[in-house]
């Protein structure tokens, strides 16, 4: 864990010095808010409506598997749906880059990626999110889903979904730099759902988990349950995460019924090299998250596997969810 993680989540008493520059975020990012609201600073008006999956805070939340999991419910109910991304960890880009087969996550951003090759809809990034729009809009899309964006205030947006970690939660509670949090716990009030991963959700939350669904060899594509996998090949492995929260998936590893040989951390979007790679017993498996595994798949050998995930609700939640979008589609005439 880094060191300012530390001072966010486990109260390093180096958070004190960071704690001056606390109140400096918080005026540019209020003036910002202001700037929009009062209008002298312009939103442009889309012709399709916008759903934002976002957080208040820094880090993994678990924003994609929420983005995957609309995609493909709404793609069920007849929707044209895109998504558009800033596309952090990819190439700086100056114009929307449509994600296809042969993008790179070096070039499009590791969760976009991800997303792409998950549901194969048109997926767009580039930092100007309105411009991703436009460009989706042009493709026919009807319904567009921003996986983050809830702070980039230009984009005009029609719901606010905003994912917690239910284990780490908001940390200190304190703005950046003195703390994880981009916005203060004030807009989860403003916002249209709260989305708890994992852990209890409070009152006005709405509870989520991930199931983990498949072991899928990174060379050969091949698609395992985790107990055909155990069975075939052995309950010893190695991990690797490069996640907001690598302790996460080595938890859930462990829950499965594996034991972790080597288990090895990296910040979240960490880009891969060989030498990350070959520090691992390449005669044991070696597992890893589905978003790691688009970063890994040109240097990994046949014993790279990943996990795939899928973001579950229950009954009156996933329908809550769901009307709450098409409801307000709705005001498009779709």
């Amino acid at each position: 864990m880094r060191l300012i993680e530390k001072a966010w989540f486990l109260d390093h008493p180096i958070k004190w010095l960071l704690l001056p520059l606390s109140p400096v975020f918080w005026a540019l990012s209020a003036l910002r808010r202001l700037l929009y609201k009062l209008g002298l600073l312009a939103q442009p008006k889309l012709s399709v409506p916008v759903v934002v999956v976002g957080n208040i805070g820094v880090g993994g939340n678990g924003k994609t598997p929420v983005v995957v999991f609309l995609v493909e419910q709404l793609k069920a109910r007849g929707f044209k749906v895109g998504v558009i991304s800033r596309g952090y960890g990819g190439d700086k880009l100056t114009e929307p880059l449509l994600i296809d087969d042969n993008t790179s996550a070096q070039q499009g951003g590791d969760e976009p990626v991800l997303i792409y090759q998950r549901t194969k809809v048109p997926v767009v990034v580039s930092p100007d999110r309105v411009a991703n729009v436009e460009r989706l809009i042009e493709l026919g899309c009807n319904l567009v889903i921003s996986d983050d964006g809830l702070q980039h205030y230009r984009l005009k947006r029609d719901v606010e979904l905003v994912v917690i970690d239910g284990k780490r939660r908001f940390g200190n509670g304190w703005l950046l730099p003195a703390g994880p949090l981009r916005e203060g716990l004030w807009r989860l009030n403003t916002v249209d759902r709260v989305i708890v991963n994992g852990g209890l959700a409070d009152v006005n939350e709405m509870a989520m988990h991930l199931e983990a669904q498949q072991l899928v060899n990174i060379r050969s594509q091949q698609r395992v349950s985790v107990a055909e996998f155990i069975s075939a090949h052995s309950h010893n492995v190695n991990a690797l995460a490069g996640i907001g929260s690598p302790q996460r998936f080595f938890d859930t590893l462990t829950t499965l019924g594996f034991t972790l040989q080597n288990a090895v951390g990296f910040v979240d979007h960490h880009q891969f090299n060989e030498c990350d790679i070959t520090q691992f017993d390449s005669s044991v498996p070696l597992l890893m998250t589905e978003k790691d595994a688009v970063k890994c798949s040109d240097f990994t050998g046949d014993n790279g596997w990943y996990l795939t995930v899928d973001a579950h609700f229950s009954d009156r939640d996933n329908t809550n969810l769901l009307n709450l979008i098409t409801t307000r589609c709705k005001n498009y005439g779709i």
